[in-house]
């Protein structure tokens, strides 16, 4: 027999069992005549008492043990997966030893807890900053560019931090109701658009200031350049400057072209102005650097694309299907609506979100049972992945609010 201690509990094996498995760790040690060699299996040799002494933990050792006596490794529930792979790969056995149903549970819930510590690290990085402050330390103006940052990047650091992470969210509502105000008739005026360019005015000129204080407390341009929140904010401030280019751009043409011209590159800059002023609505995005609910919306979509592309893709072949139904049933009907599949498209669409405007309808019996199927199957379609994107959103939320608490 062979005399084995693990985490101070004897155990007893036969030599003859252990030769059956080479490969592992006890196998060896019963196999080698060399004593150099058993020693560099074994944390240590008790000549006295002829024990290969392992410091290891012997409870799941017992497990070890079991299967050099019966041929078949154990597979717990209650073990922790990466503790128990790492003992038995630490043993030499594999997992293959185990029976087909209890290796699938284990791998599942592996898979599981790799999942979830992915997720985790994910969340933390979620509310980590680009930069800590300790880089600023030895470099070109360290203190002052580690205040800056500490003023921008990191609200919780003093009463002035947190008042200017306040006014950037105000700012940013400010600015969204400014360019809503300035689509209603009453607002276009003289008086109002006065009122509408000077709070533009204002709000560009507290995004830059803002840009500018966020570039120069960056210690890599490069890494400040492919920040997601960085290229945001300057969608935010280029609307504005762009717009005064085109406008300088404008009265140059005033000056120096002929009327006909004149008159189509007005009507193009206006178009290109148009699309530019729209572009402003882009920065109700700035709200997520200080909301945890858009952050933990935004980080559920990222983690669920696959079920919200197969929602996509599900919807896509319905509305292809039914829209080819309806028209099957309905084209020959006078007056109808449903004149191509094509043109059922909408129906289709409207129908399987449950919407259901009531523009377009059937008319012939027939028609209302595939219409009265569509809706059935679309209430089927968005109930099944919702259950599951407000769960994950839920739990992301809670996890990244417990984050923000103990930060």
């Amino acid at each position: 027999l062979l005399n084995i201690n693990v985490g101070g509990k004897l155990f007893q094996i036969a030599y003859k069992v252990l030769a059956q498995y080479p490969i592992t760790r006890l196998g060896k040690l019963a196999l080698h005549t060399d004593p150099v060699k058993k020693l560099q299996l074994c944390d240590d040799y008790l000549v006295q008492k002829n024990e290969y002494f392992f410091d290891r933990d012997p409870s799941i050792f017992h497990y070890v043990f079991h299967f050099y006596r019966s041929g078949v490794l154990w597979v717990m529930d209650e073990m922790c997966p990466s503790n128990f792979v790492e003992e038995i790969e630490y043993w030499g056995i594999h997992l293959k030893y185990s029976q087909r149903c209890c290796r699938i549970l284990f791998e599942e819930k592996r898979d599981e807890l790799n999942e979830y510590l992915k997720i985790e690290k994910q969340l933390e990085a979620e509310l980590e900053p680009l930069e800590s402050g300790a880089q600023f330390d030895g470099k070109f103006l360290g203190q002052f560019r580690k205040t800056v940052w500490n003023l921008i990047e990191n609200p919780y650091s003093s009463v002035p931090a947190k008042i200017i992470a306040v006014m950037s969210s105000f700012f940013v509502l400010i600015s969204i109701v400014g360019m809503t105000l300035s689509t209603v008739e009453e607002m276009k005026n003289k008086t109002g658009k006065m009122w509408m360019e000077q709070m533009e005015m204002i709000c560009a000129i507290f995004f830059t200031s803002e840009y500018i204080m966020r570039l120069i407390s960056s210690s890599s341009f490069k890494n400040f350049l492919r920040a997601a929140f960085n290229a945001i904010d300057l969608v935010a401030i280029l609307p504005f400057y762009i717009q005064i280019l085109f406008e300088n751009l404008d009265d140059g043409d005033m000056q120096y072209h002929e009327e006909l011209h004149k008159v189509e590159n007005v009507s193009k800059l206006g178009k290109v102005l148009k699309l530019i002023k729209l572009m402003r609505i882009f920065r109700i995005l700035k709200l997520a650097r200080h909301s945890t609910g858009l952050r933990a919306f935004s980080f559920t979509m990222r983690q669920c694309y696959q079920q919200v592309c197969c929602l996509l893709l599900f919807i896509a072949m319905g509305v292809f299907t039914f829209s080819a139904l309806i028209h099957s049933v309905e084209h020959d009907v006078p007056g109808t609506d449903f004149t191509s599949i094509p043109c059922a498209w909408w129906w289709a669409a409207v129908s399987l979100s449950t919407v259901g405007y009531g523009d377009t309808v059937p008319d012939t019996i027939l028609g209302r049972m595939v219409a009265f199927v569509c809706i059935s199957f679309g209430i089927i379609l968005n109930g099944m992945p919702i259950s599951i994107l407000y769960n994950k959103f839920s739990d992301y939320y809670a996890k990244l609010k417990a984050h923000e608490m103990s930060q």
